[in-house]
């Protein structure tokens, strides 16, 4: 009773105390180290006692209700279980628990299977089970203060510990204890702590209102673009974008010692196109900011830190971009990716920026030529774009964006005779991930000359530009750089039609308008904007204004010609999947050979509406077996998701991709049969 007593007297300072010793184990967790917890601990002191102080906080609620163990246990079971999703989530992938993710948390079988094995969801089942045990044992019989709450003063108490708290952040960004921008997100979660950056990307998205934002304000941005000429209408160059993954040049590297340049061609290429550095939005990974930059002319500064602009406002509205502009001057508009169509939501998004056609890996016949840690190789790029530019008559836009540079990179040694080798770094382990990095740019580089090359005879006007999207997430700092800034690569804009070379340095939200400029084209208000405004007086205040007016704000740019993006109707793959015949080759094990078209690794086989086991022969032919099939079976064809959730990315029902089973043949299916 008397250390009961002692204990609400002093319950504020066990409150402190058990903050601190909570999120010590939510950094444990988060950083799959209790001895990397402790280095964070002792090595930013300030960044902990915050972030201590914003779980503190949030368990001040506990003193407006009478049974406060059941609260205080409550709020410390919801900051662990964070702490354990963004463990689980960083051991599955390099980017850690943002609020964009939360919806993940609406379907929980969904996280559990994506991110565990199945012993891992029955574990993770079982604890979740003992934590609602706890919390309803506490709720029916957990002890009570015995005192009245005095509401009134408790809650003023919460109320000035919450206002206090928001100076003390405020008071942090101000002395750059904490920062609000965020160029590389999994580092800035292990820079300023988990509970701050968790919920920075939960309140702090989008674009703020400008203080002067009006009607007014937007004809006077648009009337200083007055000074651009009329589109050419007799120039319109296919043009291709080759965003190249973690693609920089290794030898700016300062402590690098590299057996040979592992980039010659580029390095050739920039020497005789124009060409310079590349500002990018992130470090070491945010490939879909650099993306959404290059695509729509936006700048990712404007935004809240860390944004995920394919997380967040894109899920919900189409955005101006060059797909969109170029559409209307006739162009048809193609993304490639040789990864996944999911993955960053892909396939969700794109629709929202204009593409026509999206031709991931699952359409790709090659799909299955992948490097040592599986990432599928560039060299079959070039097959792609070429099929996007025969696609059609006209003109094209294709986004491609590469993937075989992706990291982690191994520190053990993977290449048993490199093309490359490499010293200097501080350890072995260091050694072999750039040896292993180097490499893989060479076959990258190798890449490029072969698509320049198949281009440069194409019979019309072609401009590439190739970039890299970021710097590898090799922990490089400002002092390892020759040039002295992580937030760049480097670019060339090469064509086979001889434009000047003209050496610029380019942010990645301006590549877009440069490109349009150098082709005569002078459309889009952010494209117009950039061609008319770059590098003038209150250029960036402008930018900002413009950016939250055509995404947030009243779309005032579009108010006198009516202009509206539509989400586009988009087409997964070039060409559909045709299932035109089959046969049965064993009646022993019941084998069937599917003759069609356009098939690759990622095409299988549905019965009835059930997945089969589907071995892939060749772009014509798949092979079935196990399973006797009967009068008014129905087989389809569909390319199934590499993604975890490995949904159906094509329409089995349409009609060049199933066949019925009847008066024992297989035909394709009509207006009669089919009802």
């Amino acid at each position: 009773m008397r250390l009961y007593k002692v204990c609400n007297k002093i319950s504020l300072l066990l409150h402190a105390l058990c903050s601190a010793a909570g999120y010590f184990l939510i950094e444990a967790i988060s950083r799959h180290s209790f001895v990397e917890a402790w280095n964070y601990m002792t090595g930013k002191p300030l960044v902990f006692a915050y972030n201590a102080g914003l779980i503190f906080v949030t368990s001040l609620i506990a003193y407006l209700f009478r049974r406060r163990t059941f609260w205080r246990v409550l709020i410390a079971i919801f900051w662990l279980l964070l702490g354990i999703i963004n463990g689980i989530i960083l051991a599955n992938r390099v980017t850690p628990f943002t609020g964009p993710d939360l919806h993940l948390l609406t379907d929980g079988m969904a996280i559990l299977n994506k991110y565990l094995p199945a012993w891992g969801v029955i574990i993770a089942l079982i604890v979740l089970g003992l934590f609602v045990l706890i919390l309803l044992a506490l709720l029916v019989r957990g002890p009570k203060y015995k005192r009245r709450v005095k509401f009134r003063y408790d809650l003023l108490m919460v109320v000035v510990a919450v206002a206090a708290f928001a100076g003390i952040t405020q008071l942090a960004l101000d002395k750059r204890v904490l920062s609000n921008y965020f160029g590389n997100i999994a580092f800035a979660y292990e820079d300023y702590g988990y509970p701050y950056c968790l919920a920075v990307t939960i309140f702090d998205t989008g674009i703020s209102c400008p203080r002067d934002y009006s009607e007014k304000e937007i004809q006077r941005i648009e009337k200083t673009e007055d000074n651009l000429p009329a589109t050419s209408e007799s120039s319109k160059p296919n043009i291709i974008f080759l965003q190249l993954e973690s693609f920089f040049d290794p030898t700016l590297v300062n402590y690098l010692k590299i057996s040979e340049d592992p980039i010659p061609n580029f390095r050739k290429l920039m020497k005789e196109y124009t060409s310079g550095y590349y500002k990018v939005p992130s470090v070491g990974a945010g490939t879909a900011n650099t993306e959404f930059e290059s695509i729509s002319g936006m700048s990712l500064h404007y935004f809240g830190p860390g944004e995920y602009p394919y997380k967040s406002i894109l899920k919900e509205t189409t955005c101006e971009s060059a797909p969109y502009v170029l559409k209307n001057l006739g162009y048809t508009t193609h993304a490639v990716h040789n990864n996944e169509a999911n993955f960053y939501g892909r396939r969700s998004i794109f629709p929202n920026l204009g593409f026509d056609t999206f031709t991931s890996a699952e359409y790709m016949p090659e799909e299955e030529n992948k490097n040592p840690l599986g990432w599928t190789k560039d060299e079959i790029l070039t097959d792609e774009i070429l099929k996007c530019l025969d696609s059609t008559e006209g003109s094209d836009y294709i986004y491609t964006i590469s993937t075989q540079g992706h990291g982690a990179y191994p520190e053990e040694q993977l290449i048993d005779d490199p093309e490359i080798t490499v010293t200097g770094a501080a350890t072995e382990a260091q050694n072999n991930q750039w040896e292993y990095y180097c490499n893989e740019i060479h076959e990258m580089d190798n890449f490029v000359k072969e698509l320049t090359d198949a281009l440069a005879d194409y019979p019309e006007d072609v401009i590439l530009v190739m970039y890299g999207d970021h710097l590898p997430t090799m922990g490089l700092t400002v002092e390892d750089l020759k040039n002295k800034y992580l937030f760049q690569t480097q670019y060339v804009m090469w064509d086979n039609f001889d434009m000047e070379k003209k050496d610029v340095n380019l942010a990645a939200y301006q590549m877009a308008a440069e490109v349009m400029d150098r082709a005569g084209i002078h459309e889009g208000t952010i494209f117009r904007y950039h061609q008319a405004r770059r590098n003038t007086r209150n250029y960036q205040v402008d930018l900002e204004t413009l950016q939250y007016d055509l995404l947030y704000g009243e779309r005032y740019s579009y108010k006198e010609n009516g202009e509206t993006f539509e989400r586009t109707k988009m087409h997964m793959g070039l060409y559909d999947v045709s299932l035109d015949s089959m046969e049965l080759v064993s009646d022993t094990d019941f084998t069937y050979r599917l003759k069609g078209t356009n098939f690759t690794p990622s095409s299988q086989v549905k019965l009835n509406g059930e997945w089969v086991d589907t071995v892939y022969v060749n772009p014509t032919t798949l092979m079935i077996s196990g399973t006797e099939l009967n009068d008014f079976d129905r087989v389809s064809v569909s390319q199934r998701s590499n993604s975890s959730t490995r949904k159906a990315l094509s329409k089995s029902y349409d009609r060049s991709a199933y066949m019925l089973y009847s008066a024992n043949k297989w035909k394709l299916p009509t207006e009669e049969n089919e009802s």
